[in-house]
């Protein structure tokens, strides 16, 4: 099956079927799952291991950092082999980590395989590139904005998928149902996924050194990439945190909590909305809603005490939507910057973006031992706050 014809060149023309837009969102989604499939149940991993409460949290942002170093040793290969191949490697690794992870008895090795998960689950990051390279530019926001909803539903949905089958199964039973389908997508991919050999021509090493060169000399990708990474951070902090604030202060079981990040799951209508907005040349304003609306979701712990889940869901929604609209403002921004280094673009963009969550994700649990969900609030505010005065710094900068 395939969706491209051939140019004269013999490469593949830009065609991005709304079925093929379908099937990327899906992969996307179903791969991305894989590094939040811990975040809601580190209560119940943890002591299994005996993993202490305050070190919890690392199983989280080890996943994190371990996808922030596949998407700069990984992705930039997107400019330079064949894309499909890629995604095969990357996808199968992924099932026999999660086939790992659901194994272990031990807390190192655990942890180690918490790396290796995140590290094989970049695929989701060679999509992307490989949807704007085959979209028209005319559409290539929405088209952009219509696989991140995939995405981010996926990170969303994986919360209340992994709470219930923990709840019902154990734990252990979320990463083997997660390893089976990541099998049924290695079936999708070498069946449905087309072929993308790109164009460049440099070696490995040059690839990478080109990296730092490609960053210094793009002041959009260095602005987007602090603006999100801050953003993501809050995002991680959240939801690495309200699990343990559900659990212990609201006496919420893992069925009950899984309910609550469905709700959570509202905030993927920003994608869409996001892509459509930018091709409309709306980019700054949507930028400025979105960093305005992250800080102010944390304020919700000001409403009345007796508010409880509400306030809290409230906070998710919000913040969850602040945090996707910015991302693909980002993102359709930085495909602007030049179409044959997208691949290497889209890495440094969202390693990044991963740093940032892994921080958010490391500093949950220690700000919530030591000072409940008031502290998880105020560091939750502050990020993007920082954010949104960097953002407003440069906005003034380019008007004078």
């Amino acid at each position: 099956m395939s969706n491209l014809s051939e140019t004269a060149s013999g490469r593949p023309a830009a065609v991005m079927t709304r079925g093929l837009t379908l099937l990327f969102a899906f992969c996307c989604g179903a791969i991305v799952a894989n590094i939040y499939y811990a975040q809601p149940i580190i209560d119940l991993i943890a002591p299994d291991l005996g993993i202490s409460s305050h070190s919890a949290s690392l199983i989280v942002s080890l996943t994190q950092i371990g996808y922030a170093v596949g998407l700069f040793f990984l992705v930039p290969l997107t400019d330079l082999v064949e894309n499909r191949a890629l995604m095969l490697c990357t996808t199968l690794l992924a099932g026999v980590s999660l086939i790992a992870a659901g194994m272990t008895e031990h807390p190192g090795s655990f942890l180690l395989v918490s790396v290796l998960i995140g590290f094989s689950s970049v695929s989701v990051q060679i999509l992307i590139p490989l949807a704007a390279n085959l979209a028209p530019e005319a559409s290539r926001g929405r088209v952009v904005g219509s696989i991140m909803g995939g995405l981010l539903l996926g990170i969303l949905l994986a919360r209340p998928l992994s709470s219930v089958l923990a709840d019902h199964f154990g734990w252990r039973a979320v990463f083997i149902v997660a390893a089976v389908v990541m099998l049924a997508i290695l079936l999708v991919i070498s069946l449905a996924m087309p072929r993308h050999q790109p164009s460049h021509s440099a070696t490995y090493p040059q690839l990478l050194r080109s990296l730092a060169h490609l960053f210094m000399a793009q002041p959009v990708l260095r602005q987007r990439a602090f603006y999100q990474g801050l953003m993501f951070a809050a995002f991680s902090l959240f939801w690495s945190a309200v699990p343990l604030e559900l659990a212990r202060h609201h006496g919420l079981s893992q069925s009950q909590i899984a309910i609550f990040a469905l709700v959570g799951a509202i905030g993927a209508v920003a994608a869409p909305i996001a892509g459509r907005l930018a091709d409309a040349g709306h980019t700054q304003r949507a930028s400025l809603l979105a960093m305005i609306l992250a800080p102010l979701s944390f304020c919700t712990w000001l409403l009345p005490s007796a508010w409880g889940v509400i306030t809290l869901a409230f906070t998710g929604v919000l913040l969850d939507f602040a945090v996707q609209m910015n991302m693909v403002l980002g993102q359709r921004a930085i495909y602007a910057l030049d179409p044959a280094s997208r691949g290497r673009l889209n890495a440094l963009y969202t390693t990044s973006i991963f740093a940032g969550g892994a921080m958010g994700s490391a500093l949950a649990s220690a700000l919530f031992e030591r000072g409940g969900w008031l502290w998880v609030a105020c560091a939750g505010s502050a990020l993007p706050l920082v954010a949104l005065a960097r953002f407003l710094l440069a906005r003034g900068t380019s008007v004078r």
